[in-house]
């Protein structure tokens, strides 16, 4: 940046909202020098900073890349709205928090893809730091935009958009990756050669390799590659020992308060539960543990770079780490004296907690987070919970007796076979909830019972058993969440919902295919952007792209699927087999469970791949 686009970046930092947002130079930042031969890459966030800076995967690749001689891994933000205006106004590029530089500068733009209604945000970026939203409209020298994360499991809605996505894990890969393109970029190898490159990396999919030709009912007929170089599948990436994976020994101290503002320590990757709804759970299996030493190791020059005080022990159900007691033990003991609290997000309800909360709350007592997702015990066998009211309502007992007053209760609507007593039930259970607390003695119950009970809206994602599932219609959305707000005017409790359109946009970029490309960039095109963020979000907006590019959203969101229909992901090897997904689905309409994956295989298809399940 020169010093004249440097004095006007001043200029507009005093008249934004939170300018720290856009300052960079915070507290175990990593600048490195720019040279000739280092490959230079810019991990990008399509959030705010306060969100990204919570992001655990920005941290551990911005540790991997940096850990490279040879590569720089620098930082950028999706700047919120008057940021954003006012960079295009006064003609300054989106930059890096390090270097200031342009996005454009750097070799490789990496987006990190954890939610639908951040894709806007992506081409919002791209534009403001002057790279072609189309791939196919890059110069040789444009940055390659490559993405990765739990929506990249269906890449298609951004074919046109990212050169290069990878599937899985990204620790070991992003490297490999950014070998490939700086090599080529050395080398002075043309684009399309780096491309073919990159596709021959296990896990990476380069969409301009492909094709879809559609029936004429508007269904996928075939995708295949052009070019052999492309495998058929592509089969995702596995961090088989997390001890040995990269961690980051520091990080990034935000200048502004991020969403959470703590150290985080992943003490597993994985889920063995089989929550039929639950996409994480199908993606990151095989479970896998890291060591409790290595942990108390992590948190400890963690503590030490960061001084925060509070730890979060984070994973999709931390109640499932076989070492949780004496994790906590450990961590209690070394931290205790120096007043650092644990936090405990996820737990499960089917196990006795009484141990787990009196040695967590030793320091300082958080809120204590439960999902139970459906209100009746039906509807939790449909979607394979494997939890049951006496579990739950255990579970709070024991953490009200142990002092807790607050309970966060996270359900769903609109599963597949739900009917309106379900819905009811949501409100029955949070009733028998606050009636647990009110069954204590007065002078044992911690004062100022809070009870929060939220709902989302079902969205059907791939690689689930209810990726065939409809999404309910809004009107019906509306009905049932109208219907639980009345029954859960209870006093003690907070009702809080999602609103359907957001979720219904989900689910058509969770399930849709290329021809999604033109409706998100006649989105953008329409002022559509920041749409995670209520007050930005224009609906009507969205239905004028989808009108404009005609696609029906109705029809990629609220249509079941044929048992033999292919899919836009069907190419994408995530280990778990769509035969054994249908097997689920065939299950949850009987109201069948099926036992953990701990208790015994399944045969989900992951021990077709030597190493990757244990026995």
């Amino acid at each position: 940046m020169n010093r004249d686009m440097g004095q006007r970046l001043e200029m507009l930092l005093e008249e934004v909202q939170r300018p720290a947002r856009y300052t960079g130079g915070e507290v175990n930042a990593i600048k490195k020098e720019w040279r000739p031969g280092r490959t230079a890459f810019c991990f990008a966030f399509p959030d705010t900073y306060e969100v990204a800076m919570s992001h655990l995967g920005m941290k551990i690749i911005y540790e991997a890349v940096n850990a490279r001689e040879d590569m720089l891994c620098e930082r950028v933000m999706m700047p919120w709205a008057d940021m954003a205006d006012g960079l295009k106004a006064a003609g300054i590029p989106l930059y890096s928090l390090e270097s200031r530089r342009a996005l454009s500068e750097f070799d490789a733009v990496g987006f990190t893809l954890q939610y639908e209604m951040s894709y806007t945000n992506i081409l919002a970026m791209l534009d403001l730091g002057g790279i072609a939203l189309r791939g196919g409209q890059r110069g040789e020298r444009a940055p390659f935009v490559i993405a990765g994360g739990p929506c990249a499991a269906n890449p298609e809605p951004l074919a046109e958009v990212v050169d290069a996505f990878l599937m899985g894990d990204g620790e070991t890969a992003t490297v490999q990756m950014l070998e490939v393109i700086g090599a080529g970029r050395r080398e002075g190898l043309r684009r399309e050669r780096i491309l073919l490159r990159l596709a021959g990396i296990p896990g990476v999919y380069v969409p301009s390799l492909y094709e879809s030709v559609w029936h004429e009912d508007g269904t996928l007929a075939a995708f295949t590659p052009k070019v052999e170089e492309a495998p058929a599948r592509v089969v995702k990436r596995v961090e088989t020992d997390l001890d040995a994976a990269c961690f980051p020994a520091a990080m990034p101290l935000p200048y502004t308060e991020a969403v959470h503002d703590r150290i985080v320590l992943e003490i597993m990757r994985g889920c063995t539960r089989g929550c039929r709804f639950c996409q994480a759970g199908m993606l990151y299996r095989p479970v896998r543990e890291r060591s409790p030493g290595k942990l108390l190791e992590q948190a400890q020059a963690l503590f030490e770079a960061t001084g925060y005080e509070e730890i979060s022990l984070s994973s999709l159900s931390t109640g499932d780490y076989s070492q949780l007691l004496p994790l906590i033990r450990g961590l209690n003991e070394r931290f205790e004296g120096r007043r650092v609290s644990l936090s405990l997000p996820s737990l499960r309800v089917d196990g006795p907690l009484q141990e787990v909360l009196a040695d967590s709350g030793r320091v300082k007592k958080s809120g204590l987070t439960l999902a139970p997702e459906a209100g009746t015990q039906r509807l939790r066998d449909v979607i394979n919970k494997g939890v049951t009211e006496e579990d739950l309502l255990r579970a709070v007992r024991e953490a009200f007796e142990a002092g807790w007053n607050s309970v966060k209760l996270y359900f769903m609507i609109g599963l597949p076979t739900e009917t309106d007593e379900d819905v009811l039930g949501v409100a029955a259970l949070a009733r028998k909830v606050v009636d647990c607390y009110y069954a204590l003695p007065r002078e044992k119950r911690a004062r100022g019972l809070k009870v929060v009970v939220s709902a989302s809206t079902f969205v059907p994602k791939p690689f689930t058993p209810f990726q065939w599932a409809a999404q309910d219609r809004l009107e019906e959305i509306r009905r049932k969440q109208g219907l639980l707000r009345n029954a859960l005017n209870i006093r003690g409790v907070t009702f809080n919902w999602h609103d359907p359109e957001t979720s219904f946009l989900e689910a058509c970029f969770a399930r849709g295919g290329r021809e999604l490309s033109p409706v998100l960039l006649r989105a953008y095109e329409l002022g559509c952007r920041l749409d995670g963020w209520s007050e930005h979000f224009n609906f009507q907006a969205w239905l004028q792209a989808f009108s404009d590019a005609g696609v029906d959203p109705a029809f990629i969101a609220h249509r079941a699927r044929e048992k033999d229909e292919r899919f836009p992901w069907d190419f994408v090897d995530i280990g778990v087999t769509r035969g054994y997904l249908w097997l689920e689905n065939e299950r949850a309409l009987r109201g069948q469970t099926t036992p953990d994956c701990r208790e015994g295989c399944g045969h989900c298809g992951l021990r077709r791949f030597e190493g990757m399940c244990p026995e």
